[in-house]
């Protein structure tokens, strides 16, 4: 609990058996009262390997629904349980749990109710290896869709969100797309009921076993985003987009 406030914990885990529990050692259990972790139809043991953890909360889907459809599932379980701080943090431990103490405060004393850790602040995500055609498309897609929304956050594109409840209760998660471009349709649906987004500076890891998403998949993730942001400005000129709600 933080301020009597439950917060929990989502692992979204595709092929994470060799990175979880480093992981998972170094989440703050003085903080975090509930660990879910969703398995999409990993062909590892990372469902075995979370049993032995000791995660309560293990769902595994019976096919892969893509890394939206597994936010899905877990942002529902973490409503359903009471969730009222809801963290994701990938199982690959690219993302540090260290710094979720910082996120579940700056959400627990209400400053802000969604924080994102950001690998642009710091240029942690150079430091961390991320390879140099990504950062190129990173910081292009961040500027255009920056335009586009009229915000001013250093990155969209980073896998460790924080949530308050009333965000997660608010914004119509369950319209964004199954894939990858449902981070950036939801960031989409946060900005469009009114929500800010703070940003806190974090340090990031590429190694072998750490996911990433081919060139291929990239470059239609980056199509997907360029889409996002064009309707959203629609959108704000009068020409309805359904998924905003």
């Amino acid at each position: 609990m933080y301020n009597n406030k439950k917060v929990i914990v989502v692992m979204p885990a595709y092929k994470a058996s060799l990175t979880l529990e480093r992981t998972y050692r170094e989440i703050p259990f003085d903080l975090v009262d509930e660990v879910i972790l969703v398995d999409d139809h990993s062909p590892d043991n990372t469902v075995d390997v979370a049993k032995s953890l000791g995660i309560k909360h293990v769902i595994r889907h019976d096919k892969n629904k893509g890394y939206g459809g597994n936010q899905k599932t877990c942002y529902n379980k973490a409503l359903e349980l009471g969730g009222d701080i809801v963290i994701m943090l990938h199982p690959d431990y690219q993302y540090t749990p260290m710094l979720l103490t910082a996120m579940i405060s700056i959400i627990g004393n209400e400053l802000y109710p969604v924080v994102f850790g950001s690998r642009i602040l710091g240029m942690g995500a150079l430091k961390g290896g991320m390879p140099m055609y990504k950062y190129i498309a990173n910081r292009f897609l961040t500027f255009f869709q920056n335009v586009l929304l009229g915000q001013k956050l250093s990155e969209y594109h980073t896998g460790y969100r924080a949530f308050s409840r009333e965000v997660l209760k608010k914004v119509p998660f369950e319209r964004c797309d199954d894939d990858f471009v449902f981070d950036n349709e939801m960031i989409a649906q946060i900005f469009w009921h009114g929500f800010e987004i703070a940003e806190v500076t974090c340090p990031t890891k590429y190694f072998e076993e750490a996911s990433s998403i081919n060139f291929m998949r990239s470059s239609k993730y980056g199509l997907g985003v360029l889409r996002v942001s064009i309707l959203y400005r629609l959108a704000k000129w009068g020409i309805k987009w359904n998924i905003l709600g």
